[in-house]
C-alpha cells in the first residue's frame, strides 16, 4: 500500500482498468463540488424568480459552507462506518434531493435547511473520493503535497462552477444549472451501482460516542453569526430586534457549547486545539487576510457593473484569470513549499506581497474608462495569494497539532476561512463603504447650488447620479488606499518577524493506525458508560442559567417589537 506501483482502489470492480480508477474518483469529486445546495453565482436570478431577498440566497449559500465545515470532525468515523459504495450512493442521492428542493422552494427556512444538508453530504462525498486516492498522489503520505492538490481541485471547481452557471443562466435559464448538476449526480449514482462493489476493506467501526448535541450547538452559533453579518445592513444592524436576537442566540449557544466541552470526554470540537500556537495564530491571520480580500465581493463587482458597465458574462470571465492565479499559486507552493521546504515566514511574505499588489493596482488603476485587460494583473495575484495562504495554514496545523484533534482544528479554521471571515469582512467593509460614500457625497455636492453653472445646466436627477457615482469612485479609491497601507504594515511585520518555524516531514498516519486509536477511545467510553461514572456538571448549571436569561431577553424583545408594530 505504500508503493505507488501497488496502489489500487479495491472498491471498484475488476473490469475497471487500474489506471482509470484514480481519475474516475477525481471526476466524481468534481461532480460533488458542483453540487451542494444554492449556487451563489445566480443570486440575482434566483432572488427574482423565487421572490426572495438577495440576503436570503446568500444565507442559504453560507449555510452550505457551515455544514461543510462541521463535517470534517467526523469524516474518518464515517469512512470506517460505511463502505465507499454506500457512502457515495448516500451522498449523491441526498444531494439530488436537496438540489430539487433548492430549485423549486420559495420558503427561506426550507432553502437554508436544504443547503445545510447538501453542504454536509457534498463534503462527505468529496472526502471519500480524495481519501481513496491519497496514496496515488503522494505515496509517502506527505500532507504538504496532498494539500496542494486539494486546494487546486476545490478552488478550480469553484471558478468553473461560476463560469458554467453564469453562461447557462444567461443563454438559457438559471434552473437548467440545477438540472445539469442533478443529471451529473444521477450519472454518478448509476456508475457507482454498476462499477463499485459493496466490499469492506477496513473493519467495521460504529458511530458511537459522537457529540451530536455539540455539532448542533456549533451549527446554531455559526449560523446565527452568519445571519447577523448577512442581514445586518438590511435590518440596520442593532437597531433591529432581529439582529439583537441573532447576536444573543450566537453568544448563548457558543457559551453553552464551551461549557459542555469543558466537562464531557469527547466534545465535537476539542478546546485543547487552542493551546497550540499555529491554531490561534493562523485563526487571527485568516480574519485579517479575509478582510483584505473583502473588496472582491464588496468593491470589485460594484466597480465592474456600475462604473465600467460590464454585464454578467464579462464579470464572470475574470474567473479565468483567477483560475490561472490558482494554478500558478498551487504549482509555486508545490515546488517551493512542499519540495524545497521553504519556511512559513517566506511563504507568507510572498502571499502578502500578492495581496499588496492586488490592492495597490486597484488603487492606482481605478478610473471610469479602464479596459478589462487592466484588471487581469490584480485578479491574478488575488487568486495566487489566496491558494498559497490556504495551503500553508493548513499544513502548519497538520504539522503541529496531534492527529487526534487535527480535524477539530480544520473545522474551526474552515468556519473562519469559508464562512465567518468573508461574512465579517464583507459586512465591515460594506458598512465602511456606506459611511464613507455618504460623507464624500455631502462634500462633493456642497457647492452644487442654484448659482453654480453646472447645477443649472444639468437636470437634477442626472446631477444626483453624477454626484453619487463620483462619490462611489472616491470612496473606493480611499478604501483601497487604507487597505494597502494596512497590508504594507503587516508585510513589514512579517519581514521583521524572527522565526525558525519551518516545514518538517508532515506524514499522514495509516488508516490502520487511525482506526486502532478510535477503537481504543470507544472502548474507554463504553467502560466509563458501563460503570456509570458521572462527571461534575456544576458549571453547566451556570450556563443553563445564562441560556434561560437569554431566552427571557429574546421573548422580551419579541413582545416589544410586536407592541411597537401594533
Amino acid at each position: 500500500m505504500h508503493n505507488q506501483e501497488r496502489f489500487s482502489i479495491g472498491a471498484m470492480r475488476d473490469f475497471i482498468p487500474e489506471k482509470w480508477r484514480p481519475w474516475i474518483m477525481i471526476c466524481i469529486a468534481v461532480v460533488f463540488q458542483f453540487s451542494g445546495g444554492v449556487n451563489l453565482a445566480v443570486v440575482s436570478q434566483m432572488s427574482g424568480a423565487l421572490a426572495l431577498k438577495m440576503e436570503d440566497i446568500m444565507m442559504a449559500g453560507y449555510a452550505s459552507l457551515v455544514s461543510m465545515a462541521l463535517s470534517f470532525a467526523i469524516m474518518f468515523r464515517l469512512k470506517f462506518r460505511f463502505t465507499s459504495r454506500v457512502a457515495l450512493l448516500i451522498c449523491a442521492t441526498i444531494c439530488v434531493g436537496c438540489s430539487l428542493i433548492c430549485v423549486s422552494t420559495g420558503n427561506v427556512v426550507v432553502l437554508v435547511l436544504a443547503s445545510f444538508v447538501a453542504g454536509f453530504f457534498r463534503m462527505w462525498g468529496t472526502f471519500e473520493c480524495n481519501s481513496s486516492i491519497q496514496l496515488w498522489l503522494t505515496p509517502k503520505r506527505d500532507m504538504a503535497v496532498f494539500f496542494c492538490y486539494i486546494f487546486l481541485m476545490v478552488n478550480a471547481c469553484i471558478q468553473f462552477s461560476g463560469l458554467t452557471t453564469v453562461h447557462v443562466a444567461t443563454w438559457i435559464n438559471w434552473e437548467y444549472v440545477y438540472w445539469f448538476v442533478i443529471g451529473l449526480l444521477l450519472a454518478v449514482i448509476l456508475f457507482v451501482l454498476v462499477a463499485f462493489q459493496d466490499k469492506r476493506f477496513m473493519p467495521y467501526l460504529p458511530l458511537y460516542g459522537i457529540d451530536w448535541l455539540g455539532a448542533v450547538l456549533w451549527a446554531i452559533s455559526v449560523l446565527a453569526m452568519t445571519f447577523v453579518g448577512v442581514y445586518g445592513e438590511h435590518y440596520d444592524w442593532f437597531a433591529s430586534p432581529y439582529i439583537r436576537m441573532g447576536s444573543l442566540i450566537a453568544v448563548a449557544a457558543l457559551l453553552f457549547n464551551i461549557a459542555r466541552a469543558l466537562v464531557i470526554r469527547h466534545p465535537y470540537i476539542d478546546l485543547s486545539i487552542w493551546t497550540y500556537r499555529p491554531v490561534w495564530l493562523t485563526f487571527l491571520l485568516y480574519v485579517l487576510i479575509d478582510f483584505f480580500w473583502a473588496p472582491q465581493h464588496v468593491l470589485e463587482h460594484i466597480y465592474m457593473e456600475r462604473i465600467l458597465g460590464f454585464d454578467a458574462l464579462h464579470v464572470v470571465s475574470m474567473n479565468w484569470i483567477v483560475l490561472l492565479g490558482i494554478v500558478a499559486g498551487s504549482i509555486f507552493t508545490y515546488y517551493m513549499f512542499a519540495l524545497r521546504r521553504w519556511g512559513y515566514r517566506r511563504m507568507l511574505t510572498f502571499a502578502f506581497s500578492c495581496i499588496i499588489v492586488y490592492l495597490l493596482v486597484f488603487y492606482f488603476y481605478l478610473d471610469y474608462d479602464l479596459p478589462k485587460e487592466a484588471l487581469y494583473l490584480p485578479v491574478f495575484f488575488r487568486g495566487m495569494g489566496y491558494v498559497i495562504v490556504a495551503i500553508c495554514f493548513l499544513t502548519s496545523i497538520s504539522g503541529s497539532v496531534p492527529f487526534r484533534i487535527f480535524f477539530h482544528a480544520v473545522t474551526t479554521h474552515t468556519f473562519v476561512s469559508a464562512v465567518l471571515g468573508g461574512v465579517i469582512g464583507n459586512a465591515v467593509l460594506g458598512r465602511i463603504l456606506a459611511v464613507v460614500m455618504k460623507r464624500n457625497a455631502l462634500l462633493l455636492g456642497a457647492e452644487l447650488d442654484e448659482v453654480n453653472p453646472i447645477a443649472v445646466c444639468v437636470p437634477l436627477p442626472q446631477l444626483y447620479g453624477m454626484v453619487q457615482q463620483q462619490a462611489m469612485m472616491v470612496s473606493m479609491k480611499e478604501i483601497f488606499g487604507w487597505l494597502s497601507m494596512l497590508a504594507l504594515f503587516c508585510l513589514l511585520v512579517f519581514v521583521l518577524w524572527e522565526s525558525s518555524w519551518r516545514v518538517g516531514n508532515i506524514i499522514h498516519p495509516k488508516y490502520s493506525t487511525i482506526r486502532h486509536f478510535m477503537k481504543r477511545e470507544l472502548r474507554i467510553d463504553r467502560l466509563i458508560a458501563s460503570k456509570s461514572l458521572v462527571v461534575s456538571t456544576k458549571w453547566l448549571w451556570v450556563f443553563w442559567g445564562i441560556i434561560f436569561v437569554g431566552i427571557i431577553l429574546i421573548i422580551d424583545n419579541c413582545v416589544t417589537f410586536v407592541n411597537s408594530k401594533v
